[in-house]
Parts: structure tokens; sequence; C-alpha cells
């Protein structure tokens, strides 16, 4: 519904109640040259399915993939140039996930500091943000029961055909309401590290 009516939910406009005439828009400065494929992959399918379901529409031999709930400043740029210069199906972009709870830092007894959210130095998880060969449609399957994760992703690494990109920049999931309103006030206060700010 949001891009079905983008341009009348980011503009003003004046309509006349009669089916001849179009709308007449104004003070639509943000006009988008997206070209978006909508498919309905089925509300109960898993990841793999979904893909799968998609392979007719992809017509390059590379492709883009994410899940879509993580936000990051990751360089898609170098991510592609990474993934280019090594011969595997796939790259997933590692990163460090934040803490689930807040930060203290102590000097003995006394809290000098506090961080809300600090990212976490050791360890990395799947932050999300993956490019693919074509090749991997042959790993999926489009039954509603076909996993990615547990399916593909984990038999591609298990033949070493899947490359992993560190990303040590920012990357928070949003799952739930609090990390929403965490990513709106970065937004607001202008330190989303991946928004280019005029």
């Amino acid at each position: 519904q949001y891009f079905y009516n983008y341009r009348i939910t980011s503009s003003d406009f004046r309509l006349e109640l009669n089916p001849q005439t179009e709308p007449e828009y104004f003070n639509h400065s943000d006009e988008k040259d997206w070209e978006i494929t909508f498919v309905d992959t089925g509300q109960d399918t898993l990841k793999g399915g979904r893909i799968k379901r998609i392979e007719k529409y992809i017509e390059t031999d590379l492709f883009h993939l994410t899940y879509g709930d993580g936000v990051s400043d990751v360089d898609i740029s170098k991510l592609v140039e990474f993934h280019k210069s090594h011969d595997r199906i796939g790259t997933v972009t590692a990163v460090h996930p934040p803490s689930r709870f807040g930060e203290l830092n102590l000097e003995g007894d006394l809290a000098v500091d506090f961080e809300e959210k600090p990212q976490m130095g050791t360890g990395y998880i799947n932050g999300g943000f993956f490019i693919f060969e074509r090749e991997i449609f042959s790993y999926l399957t489009d039954s509603e029961n076909c996993d990615f994760e547990f399916g593909a992703l984990k038999q591609i690494s298990r033949e070493r055909q899947l490359q992993a990109f560190r990303h040590d920049g920012f990357w928070q999931c949003m799952d739930n309401v609090r990390e929403r309103n965490y990513l709106s006030e970065l937004v607001n206060s202008k330190n989303a590290s991946w928004i280019k700010w005029e």
C-alpha cells in the first residue's frame, strides 16, 4: 500500500471526483525512479521457499539479499568488491551484535560511564546483508518448509562456498519497539551513521 500509493502519500494533491480527471500533484520533490517487483510468496512460507519463489524475477547472475529488519552502515560497494574477489556462491556480512543490556564502565565501585546498547567487540553473527550467485537457487525448493539458514546456508558453508565479509561498524536489528525507538532517536538526533546527511 505504501509504494502503490507513494505519490499520494508523499505529496499534496488535488482530486476532482470525476473518473475522467487525473489527480494533480504538488510539492512532490522526492521523486523516485525505483523499480519494485512485489511477489506473494505465501504467509507461512519459510525464507528458503520465499527466495526460491522469486528466482524467475532475478535477471542477473549476482544479486543482493537482505532480511529487511537490520540497519547498518555497511559499505555495499566494498561488499560487492569483496564478493567478486573470491570464487564462492555467497557472501554474508558478519557483524558484532549490540549487547542485549546496557554496559557499565566501572572504576572500582564507581560507575564512570553507561552505554545503552554498545556494540560487542568479540564474536560475529549473520548481519543479514548477502550477495549470491544464481547457483544458490539450486540449494532451495519452493516448498513452504524450505528453511534458508538451516538449509542452504548451512549446506554451502559446509561446502566452503560461503565467504564472510567482516563489518565492524554500526549494525542494529529492529525486532521490537525498544529497538525501533532507539533507531528513531539516532535519526532524530542526526546520529544515524547509515544515512548520508546533507
